[in-house]
């Protein structure tokens, strides 16, 4: 606790080691107020007990305590209790499980900003703002833009003009009923206004950043559709992305982001882990949402091993997917000549390569595939999709998009998961990592933030990550199960 302790510059009454542990005792309990942390160490035996005699702190000493000291130093702690459970042998330090869920911020739902809206709005207050230097320079007979292009050095230079005029006529502004305005100062009041709000687009815009919205009152938070949908009308919430690993039922390491899905945080989630974590995982196991070719070959070049269910996983098993004539998996595929060969014995031959760029600027290779000649073939209409093309089906040709490092990637993810240890490991992040969530949400009824910003919301997570662990050890302890790993399966 050497960071947390580096955080105090002198200490009071109450040590942080003491103030730590009635705050994890109250998260244990799913007490998360200062107040009532207040209140239970005046009345409670326990919070007293844990005191040691010192004098009940004040709700504000709680408060500070967890935003000001704990927040900055929340991921070394969890590291410290993680690698302390690796000693006792708690957890194997092996096989990670992966998932994530949406909490709610503690922020008001009606205060979002869009980043589509404001960057529509700005786009027409320059055009306003185009036109309203031009309108100057006619009405005041003042040159000020020298080309076709209107910057805003040009804005700048229109409104020191502005000003000088009216110090030269010696212009008075008026204000309020019955009082009239002069042209100029309509102008310049005009163009005040458009400069107020191109710098607040600026501002709500960068905000944003690579994000589509944010809460007014906690602009850290990002809207997000929420599973507790009480309306069952799809609403956005204000809502931070939680990623739990949990490894023997405990969870060793926690991310907080704005992402909308999990597919991009599994990479930040793991180099996060790995610098603060003395172990480093080898098998990774998480659910269809974290698929991607970007993931793959990361964890292949991280020397780890990714027991990852495939998207079209459940898709794939029924009927109709086998029996689809359209699908790439369904058509025979020559390696040496490089063509697929469809329902009618067509060729389907490379036409041309395709680069793609994600979000997270991870560059994919997709290679397309053209069918000869489609003219006459009885199954066009089973094999060629897409009822809102605009082209006729007699003028169509069969094309097939094929991402070869991705289909590569993930032929050998199923067969690690198909096998018996695969399916071990799969069955197991259902229980463990569906399990950290279930606690923490049913079990310990925490379903809203109560502080804002990613680094108190993580310090928030961070202690109930700490105290759900410290409950968690304690059940094995009373039930004789400590050591164990991985849940058996059972077979009939």
């Amino acid at each position: 606790m050497t960071d947390l302790y580096s955080t105090y510059e002198r200490i009071n009454s109450v040590s942080p080691r003491t103030l730590l542990k009635i705050v994890l005792y109250s998260y244990m309990n799913g007490d998360y107020s200062s107040r009532s942390m207040e209140l239970n160490c005046k009345r409670d035996i326990n919070f007293m007990f844990l005191l040691e005699g010192a004098k009940a702190p004040d709700h504000s000493t709680f408060a500070r305590f967890r935003s000001i000291h704990f927040a900055p130093c929340s991921k070394r702690i969890l590291a410290e209790m993680s690698n302390a459970l690796f000693d006792l042998g708690e957890i194997s330090g092996e096989t990670i499980f992966i998932d994530g869920t949406k909490i709610e911020a503690s922020a008001n739902k009606y205060t979002f900003v869009w980043k589509k809206a404001v960057t529509k709005n700005q786009t027409k207050l320059l055009q306003k703002l185009a036109d309203f230097v031009a309108e100057c320079e006619q009405l005041y007979d003042i040159r000020i833009v020298y080309g076709k292009a209107i910057k805003i050095k040009h804005v700048k230079r229109l409104r020191k003009k502005l000003y000088a005029l009216k110090k030269t006529e010696k212009i008075v502004f008026v204000h309020g009923i019955g009082k009239r305005k002069t042209p100029l100062q309509k102008s310049i009041e005009t163009l005040e206004d458009y400069l107020d709000r191109l710098k607040k687009y600026n501002q709500q815009i960068h905000i944003c950043g690579k994000r589509n919205s944010y809460s007014k009152t906690d602009p850290d938070a990002t809207f997000m559709r929420m599973k507790e949908d009480a309306m069952g009308n799809g609403q956005l919430k204000p809502a931070y992305n939680l990623q739990h690993g949990v490894d023997s039922e405990y969870i060793t390491w926690l991310t907080i982001g704005p992402q909308l899905t999990d597919t991009t945080t599994l990479i930040p989630f793991l180099k996060d882990a790995q610098e603060h974590l003395k172990f480093k995982y080898r098998n990774i196991t998480a659910d269809a949402g974290y698929e991607s070719e970007e993931n793959y070959l990361f964890l292949e070049s991280n020397g780890q091993l990714s027991y990852i269910k495939p998207a079209n996983y459940e898709i794939s098993k029924t009927r109709n997917y086998k029996n689809d004539i359209g699908k790439i998996e369904n058509m025979e595929y020559d390696s040496v000549s490089d063509t697929y060969t469809c329902w009618n014995g067509r060729k389907l031959k490379m036409d041309y390569i395709r680069h793609v760029k994600s979000k997270t600027g991870y560059v994919s290779e997709k290679t397309i595939y053209k069918c000869e000649n489609c003219n006459g073939c009885p199954y066009k209409s089973k094999c060629i999709k897409g009822n809102n093309c605009k082209t006729p089906m007699e003028d169509r040709t069969k094309t097939l998009q094929v991402a070869k490092t991705f289909l590569k990637q993930r032929k050998e993810d199923l067969n690690r998961i198909l096998s018996e240890d695969g399916i071990l490991l799969r069955t197991n992040r259902s229980i463990q990592a569906e399990g950290s969530f279930g606690d923490l949400k049913q079990d310990m009824q925490f379903r809203r933030y109560l502080s804002k910003g990613t680094s108190n919301v993580l310090a928030e997570s961070t202690l109930l990550a700490m105290a759900r662990n410290i409950n968690k050890l304690h059940n094995k302890i009373q039930n004789e199960r400590t050591g164990t790993h991985l849940f058996p399966i059972k077979s009939a």
